[in-house]
């Protein structure tokens, strides 16, 4: 007798923003919609994980033997060729375990680089879905990249214009990703091919933080012709544990004890998140921002490196160093004495963001942090470094209305800026209504993954589908050996 218990494969590809929402929509999987899950880890390196996946014990996680794709890469490859590679190694590893698997996998659950495995996935008669974790802004820019008008992408690229989304915000050049730079390629549009194809898209958000973008992604008449399965809103899935290694508890109660004697909402939060760096030059316009603005503040300074906004985005476990402090101007750290707090490299997100002496976020804008800061209800400075967070930037402040945009001149953005847009959100009066905007929205979230809410409905109706597909299977088929030659054309997935 067939079991009717769905057994998700979710294979999240290496980047902290990729691993934390996969780890956690396995742990919604598992624990409100009765699947089994097993999670793949793949990872450049082994350092750390373990100790960090152990956290969500109540998961099937299997470690992907890590590969250095640095020695077959030439140096100067972008992250997401790295990223590319390391998921291209992984198949075989990966199609011996599913064939091994008791009870046999129904769902395949993979983020955009991931794609790479959906004809592995097929192969095993296993239903294909996309997990999408970032906003639904982007996931419309992908599902309509296949079918967008060529000369449309030309201008947008030569002549700057913005690039059109049916019944989406436009995207302004200034905000587009790197990809659209230079001419899209092939590889790329055949990559977005395979995720309008899949059996199912999810995305983390919900209708009420995007509207607009989250109906135009669903409804037959814009861009939900253009996808085989349907789409499923299921955010706001955030991290609900730390995944520091445990030798750092006592800087955690440092941090957390200096929160405990501020007044409440007084203290800004400073953090590009697991991978963004800065250069010197920059890391002290920060500091002298931070300082002009006259706020309290918590700080995580991560050593600089110069033009790489992601230089951390592998080391996910790289502890930095008291070092870093090395690189603040001259005498800060004394001028700044019982008004800040300096953290080298990490600090408890999640409790800071909820502690409630915290009441802004300078933020890379990557889509968990945003996440985090709307699920505690705390405004951000957007400070966009790499990858979509220029589009999440510009939607937080000019859509949603709970952020305040920095600007660069020059490459750089200066001190008078940065003290500038801090103040906005701490004292001025738009920094109140941008608070009570993210306070409504982090309870309509809260709403949303709720029993019966919008986002647990999409989980349910996954489930549903998964259900008869194995009420429909007689078996599984596992004809003819899978050769990585396969994903030939897709191999550069989001390059630029």
């Amino acid at each position: 007798m067939v079991s009717t218990k769905p057994h998700a494969i979710l294979l999240p590809s290496p980047g902290m923003g990729h691993l934390i929402p996969m780890l956690e929509l396995g742990n919604r999987l598992l624990t409100h919609h009765s699947f089994h899950v097993t999670v793949f880890v793949v990872t450049t390196t082994t350092s750390g994980i373990l100790k960090l996946t152990s956290k969500y014990d109540n998961l099937n996680i299997i470690l992907v033997p890590s590969h250095d794709v640095s020695t077959e890469l030439e140096p100067n490859r972008s992250v997401e060729d790295r990223i590319v590679s390391t998921m291209l190694h992984s198949l075989p590893f990966l199609r011996s375990q599913m064939l091994s698997m008791n009870p046999s996998p129904s769902l395949l659950i993979v983020d955009i680089f991931g794609v790479l495995a959906f004809p592995l996935a097929r192969d095993l008669g296993m239903l294909t879905s996309v997990f999408f974790t970032t906003n639904a802004w982007l996931s419309a820019l992908t599902i309509y990249l296949p079918f967008m008008d060529k000369e449309m992408q030309r201008r947008h690229t030569n002549n700057h214009e913005p690039l059109f989304i049916p019944g989406c915000q436009p995207v302004r050049f200034k905000d587009t990703l790197e990809v659209f730079l230079s001419p899209v390629e092939e590889d790329l549009l055949k990559a977005a091919k395979e995720i309008v194809a899949a059996d199912g898209i999810l995305i983390n958000t919900w209708q009420d933080l995007e509207p607009a973008a989250t109906k135009a992604v669903r409804e037959h008449g814009i861009l939900g012709r253009f996808t085989k399965g349907s789409v499923y809103p299921v955010g706001p899935i955030v991290r609900t544990v730390e995944l520091k290694p445990d030798q750092d508890h006592v800087d955690r109660h440092a941090v957390l004890n200096w929160l405990d004697r501020q007044p409440g909402e007084s203290v800004i939060y400073v953090s590009f998140g697991s991978g963004g760096t800065m250069s010197e030059g920059q890391m002290r316009e920060l500091a002298f921002g931070l300082e002009l603005s006259q706020q309290r503040f918590v700080w995580v300074v991560r050593a600089p490196k110069e033009g790489d906004a992601c230089g951390s985005f592998f080391d996910v476990t790289n502890n930095g160093g008291e070092e870093t402090v090395g690189y603040l101007p001259e005498g800060f750290l004394r001028r700044t004495e019982g008004v800040g707090v300096v953290v080298p490299a990490w600090a408890p997100q999640i409790e800071i963001l909820g502690h409630p002496a915290t009441g802004g976020f300078v933020t890379h804008c990557g889509w968990n942090s945003v996440l985090e800061s709307v699920m505690n209800g705390v405004p951000m400075v957007a400070w966009p470094l790499y990858a979509e967070q220029k589009m999440n930037g510009f939607m937080l402040s000019a859509e949603v209305g709970v952020a305040v945009r920095v600007e660069e001149e020059g490459g750089v953005v200066c001190r008078e800026r940065v003290a500038a847009a801090v103040r906005r959100v701490m004292v001025d009066e738009e920094g109140l209504a941008m608070r009570n905007k993210a306070k409504e929205l982090k309870v309509s979230g809260e709403n949303a993954l709720s029993k019966f809410g919008s986002s647990y409905k999409s989980l349910c109706e996954i489930r549903k589908d998964c259900e008869l597909r194995l009420l429909g299977c007689e078996g599984r088929s596992v004809s003819g050996a899978y050769d990585i030659g396969d994903t030939d054309g897709i191999d550069r997935l989001f390059c630029s």
